[in-house]
Order: structure tokens, then sequence, then C-alpha cells
């Protein structure tokens, strides 16, 4: 076991080489936007192949380009992460609704029970039941499922997008909880 006030994980991981330049930039821009790097990006730096590997597909479902909003993007990450209970995305991706939609408690709302929330929109609801079944009975979606999507509104595309980040944040969840990676303690402030 390791001491936990210096690791991320309950696991006793040594980095086996230097982070790279390129992620080197990533932590400075991590600590000048967020004043911390996220422990989940620390708990991956022990091998930066998988590092890099986790961080280009996290920025590639999260930030490039999308007909989903980035907020659209994390309160999908916040409802497949209640479905499993896991700490770590909750408390982060929880921050993220926050700031993002500018609603102090959404966040909170969107922990406990995304039909609950106040302000989502009949599509977003749609977005958030597809992400839920995909999280609970993968082998239930069939194309009334996708369909569903389609007419709430979302094209092709957003559905893969929708199905992407879904997967994304089942298989961090995973992680998380194999590993008992724990949130940074400043995300529990964040836009209170």
């Amino acid at each position: 076991m390791t001491d936990r006030q210096d690791s991320p994980t309950a696991l006793n991981l040594e980095q086996v080489e230097e982070l790279s330049e390129r992620q080197q930039a990533y932590f400075a821009k991590c600590n000048e936007k967020l004043g911390f790097v996220p422990n989940v990006l620390q708990a991956y730096a022990f091998a930066p192949a998988k590092l890099q590997a986790f961080a280009d597909m996290y920025n590639d479902l999260m930030l490039a380009e999308s007909a989903l909003s980035k907020l659209e993007r994390e309160m999908i990450a916040v409802a497949v992460s209640s479905v499993n209970h896991c700490y770590y995305c909750l408390t982060a991706h929880g921050a993220a609704v926050r700031q993002l939609s500018a609603n102090p408690a959404l966040g909170e709302q969107m922990v406990m029970n995304y039909r609950a929330a106040a302000g989502l929109t009949p599509k977003q609801v749609a977005m958030l039941d597809f992400a839920d079944k995909l999280t609970r009975s993968p082998h239930a979606i069939v194309e009334a499922d996708r369909q569903a999507l389609r007419d709430a509104g979302f094209s092709d595309r957003d559905i893969w997008d929708i199905a992407a980040v879904a997967s994304f944040f089942n298989m961090s969840n995973r992680m998380a909880a194999a590993v008992d990676m724990r949130p940074n303690d400043e995300y529990h402030a964040q836009t209170r």
C-alpha cells in the first residue's frame, strides 16, 4: 500500500521514464488553468506512453469539435459516473458541470439524478438516457435507442460522439475504482 498523501492511487507505481516536453507543457498548462494537475493525469504519469494515449483520447472526446457542447459532454461524464458511483469523476466532472453551466446546483443534481435536474432540455435528457442505458445494459442497445436520439434532433455523428464519451467514462470509472483514484481536493470548492 502506498502513502495516499503522495500518490493519486492506492498502487505503488514508479515512473519508468521522464515525461516528454509535450507532457511537461501539458502539466504546466493544467497548473496555469486549474492551479493543479488533475490526479488522473498524475496517475497515468508512471508510463508516459499511457499518459499520452489517455490525454489524447480525453482531449479529442471532450475538447475537439463536436455538435455536442462542452457542457453536454461533461453532463454525459457525470451521468455515466453516477451510475458507476465513481467518486473521482463525479467530483471532477461535477465541478466542470457547475463551471460550464454557471449553475452551482446543477453539478450536484446531475450526480444524484439527472432526471430530476432542473432546466435540462428534452434533447439533453434523451442524450443522457442513451448514455445511462449504454452504461447499465450495453447489450440492450438497439436501433430504437439510436432512433430516439435522431428523433430528439441528434445526427448520426452526434450519436457516435455521445457513445464515445459515455464509453470513455465507463472505462475511466473502472480504472478509477480499480486503483482507488482520488480527486484533487481543489475540485470540491470549485464554482460554489
